[in-house]
């Protein structure tokens, strides 16, 4: 009996063990559940709370942007010296005026000092090869022409289609290869050869009305219609336009700017006179795109050498080091633009105003910022989707 009461107790105590160990852990795994379901409710009412205030949050994450982008010193460095670069350039490229020759010595420095003679032979319509390249361009003549070239200060360049440097590529080189002259009125004339008044030898004379329908369709007709032979009159007759056309430009009197004259032909003479010619407009035109080019240059070797300095254990990302690159780049040229600008309007001397320069700053600005806006886009997106997902837990790990 007593062996029996010994083991019943034995047992007892077993079953009091394991009772207390089983009622350890279904504790022990209460309070598990209990601490992944605070988690959770945590989880959701973080989450709830993005969605409650959005604006609070995007506002943090733009911080966050603007603190990950805010120029170091090195990069404020790199400014510095971006600025001081671009304003050199200003004043290092400066514009230089085109020469300007007399009709003769612009005609032979174009033209290797060939001499062109009036040689005609009245083919209405149809001058020779020959014809066309010993003789100067039809749209010079301006003996005879009773008026017919009146309206215009800068003379038979200001009159004739074929002295613009656009329309002419078409007019001019229709008068040459049918040996007429055509004014802004639409109006033609043949051109002939011959003595005229008192003057000594032959000379080009602006002679019986031509047909300016016929004119254009002739032209048209020896490109099309007549074989090897039209075509090659016809190549001949655009490489005489765009010889004249090279030779009048730096002339006294240059070339009126294109078009202007089709509108106006005083308003282009007036505007010749004060300086707004060909000979300008192609000089000027280098001229900004000397500053321009330069411009380019400093803002590339800035851009590279910048970029050596990227370092990855920063934390940093390329893309986000792009943006401080970026904003040195933007804020050098606004800050070189402006500056010229200023000093422009002291001298007030627009010779020296950097349009070049301004046409890059504003691609600059643009394009910078198109990228520093996408960036931001993409860092509050990723930074958005890490708040929303939170950090990652094994619910029934440890």
């Amino acid at each position: 009996m007593s062996q029996e009461l010994d083991l019943l107790l034995k047992r007892h105590e077993e079953i009091v063990v394991e009772a207390e160990k089983y009622a350890a852990e279904k504790k022990e795994l209460s309070e598990k559940i209990d601490a992944h379901q605070k988690i959770i409710a945590d989880d959701q009412a973080r989450v709830a709370e993005i969605y409650r205030a959005p604006a609070i949050l995007i506002k943090d994450v733009d911080k966050q942007f603007e603190k990950a982008t805010k120029l170091s010193g090195v990069d404020v460095g790199f400014l510095f010296v971006a600025i001081a670069l671009q304003v050199v350039r200003q004043c290092l490229v400066r514009f230089v005026p085109p020469e300007r020759l007399s009709d003769q010595e612009a005609a032979k420095r174009v033209k290797n000092g060939e001499h062109e003679k009036s040689d005609r032979m009245h083919h209405y319509y149809r001058p020779s090869l020959e014809e066309i390249i010993t003789s100067p361009v039809p749209f010079d003549a301006n003996l005879g022409s009773n008026g017919f070239l009146a309206g215009s200060p800068l003379g038979h360049r200001g009159a004739t289609p074929g002295h613009d440097p656009l329309v002419g590529l078409f007019v001019g080189t229709a008068n040459i290869a049918t040996s007429t002259i055509t004014n802004w009125n639409w109006a033609s004339r043949h051109v002939r050869t011959g003595i005229y008044g008192n003057m000594k030898g032959q000379r080009e004379i602006i002679a019986k009305n031509a047909v300016t329908k016929k004119v254009f369709s002739s032209a048209i007709d020896k490109l099309v219609s007549q074989g090897h032979e039209g075509k090659v009159i016809i190549g001949a007759s655009v490489s005489k336009e765009l010889i004249h056309l090279k030779s009048d430009i730096n002339t006294k009197k240059s070339l009126p700017l294109p078009i202007i004259s089709a509108i106006d032909p005083k308003l282009a003479g007036e505007l010749a006179k004060r300086g707004f010619d060909m000979a300008n407009a192609v000089a000027y035109t280098k001229y900004y795109a000397q500053q321009a080019g330069y411009a380019i240059l400093i803002n590339t070797l800035v851009g590279m050498i910048h970029g050596l300095f990227y370092d990855e254990s920063s934390g940093l990302s390329r893309s986000l080091y792009e943006v401080r690159t970026r904003r040195i780049l933007s804020f050098s040229n606004a800050i070189a633009s402006t500056a010229n600008i200023i000093g422009t309007a002291a001298t007030r001397d627009l010779k020296y105003l950097d349009v070049g320069g301004m046409l890059v700053t504003i691609y600059r600005i643009a394009s910078d910022s198109r990228y520093i806006r996408k960036m931001k886009i993409e860092f509050l997106r990723d930074e958005l989707a890490d708040r929303i997902r939170g950090s990652e837990y094994d619910f029934m790990g440890e």
